[in-house]
């Protein structure tokens, strides 16, 4: 991860204990789960997605939507729960999505996505929980 300091901090054995191994391969290492995997895709229920590293809200599901590539998608965070960075990996330059609070790797924004924003926020469903209205 970067050196940068975000509100909720723990170390690489806290981070292992807390997250699974594909967990801790997407949101720490900045890896990507096989599309399609993820039971997430089909959460169509309203509710909240958090960051399943620091349980922070991330995104509402009236904002989610289908986008046929095989990760969650959504046309915008909550304000200010996710940060962007250049990620210039894989010969690629594309838009890296984190967690405000905790700075795990969530996915990353394209800007081909429906309106209003334009935007598609895709998003490892691994990296996500999701608490269905009450």
């Amino acid at each position: 991860m970067d050196a940068q300091t975000f509100p909720v901090t723990r170390t690489d054995a806290e981070w292992r204990a807390r997250l699974s191994e594909e967990q801790y391969y997407i949101m720490r290492q900045h890896g990507t789960e096989r599309p399609g995997s993820c039971a997430l895709l089909h959460e169509k229920r309203p509710g909240t997605f958090s960051c399943a590293g620091c349980d922070s809200p991330l995104f509402a599901a009236t904002l989610k939507f289908e986008s046929g590539t095989g990760w969650p998608s959504f046309n915008d965070p909550i304000p200010g729960a996710v940060e962007t960075t250049t990620d210039r990996s894989h010969g690629m330059v594309r838009t890296e999505v984190h967690c405000a609070t905790c700075g795990s790797h969530l996915g990353h924004v394209f800007p081909d996505g429906p309106p209003p924003t334009g935007l598609r926020y895709c998003i490892n469903g691994v990296a996500l929980d999701f608490t269905p209205e009450a």
